[in-house]
């Protein structure tokens, strides 16, 4: 798998920019197929939050998997490409595998060593399975930064400070409006996030809260998890501002579902202490940016965010181990990569030195009929220790090289030393081989 990564993320772009950029409703469906479809990319999966929007592929051609993955981007986006190829990132083999561990991790999140970063990975991994566009490659990739990202979070303090974004959020609103226990408030939106939101509430002591969501069943759902609070329809959502001290909103609108003269009007009919706070985690912003500007209203929202710090943040130590895991097994992942590439090359080795064995035991039992069944065995035993002693060393060494970086020119001079039928070691490793001008295998299903 030649693994490449173009995306951009609250580290390289504005806000601005982000919530333009925004994949929402069917777009990311899309894009992923339009992606795969690409006759430079064999697999792909998408990484699509509120502040990061990354595609991962195999791809056959470097050069010309930046160049497709950029214009996907910018097409299905809406952003120009000029513009947006300013802020995008690129990684390519083991950088790619490095940055996805990285994120996995939370190193790379607003809120570093949050842990809601895995349950995002994992959708991904979901969608681009269950739309058929990742194969055994990027199965095999997320998985493992699945596994590296829990590591991390059980072998050191990185998430000690129990953060998400949520959490985060609600800390900066709390600065501004005072506790978040006892007060009124409102959830705009049933998804993920919404429900974390809502339960998080929850736990920090708010006991009158409702929940209004497009589907109003899964709002309904929602409060049945949770065990408390109402729903209120999501067309009145605007005359609920007036009777809540908070609202956390996060759906999946294409468009502002809150504006600034609802907010002004509920801010002037409210009859409780402090201001009307919003906590507006959707991207592209569910609240208008004018409402920062209205007296009696606090709006935090992912600009916000990323202008400011958690004080209970994870440590200098904590970051250092997690790196140090990272590249532990970034390097371990590398190597196992490596040397599973060469393991099909070894065993159509073998089993072509074991047809040629057969046929010269056949030519001799045919040159010599009279020669008995003890004395036939011997030999055949004999003929093949020889050529298992003379294939052993060079094959286990082989194997060790190819773990190491580069290592895939070693299986290149086996297949080419010993004329070995592409298609015969394609057929060891249960892919096809690459057809005629393709450079890759063709594209298969997702591995289970």
């Amino acid at each position: 798998m030649s693994l490449l990564v173009v995306g951009l993320s609250h580290r390289t772009a504005p806000v601005g920019v982000l919530e333009r950029a925004a994949l929402t409703g069917e777009v990311p469906t899309r894009l992923l197929h339009d992606a795969a479809a690409s006759a430079t990319v064999a697999e792909a999966a998408l990484v699509n939050t509120c502040n990061r929007i990354e595609l991962y592929a195999d791809v056959d051609k470097f050069h010309a998997g930046v160049a497709e993955l950029s214009l996907l981007l910018a097409h299905h986006s809406g952003v120009d490409l000029e513009e947006l190829t300013a802020h995008l990132y690129v990684h390519y083999e083991d950088r790619a595998v490095h940055h996805l561990f990285s994120v996995a991790c939370g190193l790379d999140s607003m809120v570093v060593g949050e842990g809601q970063i895995l349950g995002q990975l994992r959708d991904a991994l979901a969608r681009a399975q269950d739309e058929h566009t990742a194969g055994r490659g990027l199965n095999e990739l997320f998985q493992q930064a699945l596994r590296v990202g829990k590591r991390a979070h059980s072998e050191t303090g990185i998430d000690k400070a129990g953060q998400s974004l949520v959490t985060f959020g609600l800390e900066q609103v709390a600065a501004g409006a005072g506790a978040i226990a006892g007060k009124r408030v409102l959830v705009v939106g049933a998804g993920s996030m919404s429900s974390l939101a809502a339960a998080t509430l929850v736990r920090s002591g708010v006991t009158d809260l409702l929940i209004a969501n497009r589907t109003a069943e899964r709002a309904e759902r929602l409060v049945t998890i949770l065990g408390t609070g109402r729903t209120v329809d999501f067309a009145k959502v605007p005359e609920a501002l007036a009777d809540v001290d908070l609202v956390v909103s996060c759906t999946g609108a294409a468009g502002v579902v809150v504006t600034a003269e609802q907010v002004a009007a509920a801010a002037a009919a409210r009859t409780g202490d402090g201001p009307l706070a919003f906590l507006d985690l959707a991207m592209p912003r569910d609240v208008h940016h004018d409402v920062h500007e209205l007296p009696g209203a606090l709006l935090v929202d992912i600009e916000s965010l990323s202008h400011a710090h958690s004080a209970d943040g994870p440590g200098a130590a904590d970051v250092d181990a997690v790196t140090g895991i990272v590249a532990d097994e970034v390097a371990a992942f590398g190597a196992a990569q490596r040397a599973a590439r060469i393991a099909p090359t070894v065993v159509a080795l073998r089993s072509m030195a074991s047809d040629v064995v057969s046929g010269e035991l056949a030519r001799l039992e045919s040159r010599l009929p009279d020669l008995d069944e003890r004395s036939r065995a011997e030999i055949g035993q004999a003929v093949r220790r020889v050529v298992d002693k003379l294939l052993h060393a060079p094959t286990v060494r082989v194997k060790q090289l190819a773990a190491e970086p580069g290592g895939a020119s070693y299986a290149d001079a086996l297949r080419e030393l010993f004329d070995l039928d592409p298609a015969a070691v394609h057929a060891v490793s249960g892919t096809p081989a690459a057809s005629p001008g393709t450079g890759h295998a063709p594209r298969g299903g997702a591995a289970g």
